[in-house]
């Protein structure tokens, strides 16, 4: 199907004629943040999901949630960092990679409350 023009054509198969539907290609993989959101789209919201795929708004929809997530990501954590900064990275290794993994942790949260599943 041409997205464009809505000039649909049909194949015949046996006794029916069915349209000749096509998704536009997808230049880039989606990331993690996509991902969630298209698996939460198609448990939570089907109806949604089935009309944006349909229309053909669905990749783009995804592309867009993964990169303003992605940049609130790198925001909040940046805030975060301000607020609680990390010990000194070579004298405590261990306690630098907890306190960034706790921090990681908290604005995944954020993003994903705020964005994903919303």
């Amino acid at each position: 199907m041409n997205m464009n023009s809505r000039n649909v054509t049909y194949s015949t198969i046996g006794d029916y004629q069915l349209p000749n539907l096509t998704l536009p290609r997808q230049e880039k993989a989606l990331g993690k943040f996509g991902r969630l959101r298209r698996t939460y789209l198609m448990q939570h919201r089907p109806v949604l999901y089935n009309s944006m795929l349909l229309s053909g708004t669905l990749y783009p929809h995804l592309l867009e949630v993964e990169q303003i997530a992605e940049s609130r990501m790198q925001q909040t954590m940046q805030g975060l960092l301000k607020q609680n900064p990390a010990p000194n990275k070579e004298q405590h290794q261990m306690g630098w990679v907890q306190h960034m993994n706790s921090l990681k942790a908290q604005a995944e949260e954020l993003v994903l409350n705020e964005l994903i599943y919303s």
